[in-house]
């Protein structure tokens, strides 16, 4: 099979995630992209659902971190342990 070269941009950030995730699950980036485009290739669509999942906005991803850190600080509020009816 002839091997060809596929040049696109991305931001940094994105190629840095996208490399630490496959190195975990040990495999590159290139063979990434090629499972994919195997998928796309021989299903004729993209191979999982595009959302705008409302969770991950920027907005939230703050929110939650902020939240993170103040209880990292010792900031969080403490709450009784709950006891069994029994």
């Amino acid at each position: 099979m002839a091997q060809v070269m596929v040049n696109f941009r991305m931001d940094k950030a994105v190629k840095e995630k996208m490399e630490s995730v496959c190195r975990d699950m040990g495999m590159s980036m290139t063979t990434a992209f090629t499972i994919f485009a195997t998928k796309v290739g021989r299903e004729r669509r993209i191979p999982f659902e595009i959302t705008a999942d409302p969770f991950y906005s920027d907005t939230n991803m703050e929110h939650l971190l902020r939240g993170i850190a103040a209880l990292n600080a010792g900031k969080g509020t403490e709450h009784e342990t709950l006891e069994d009816d029994e």
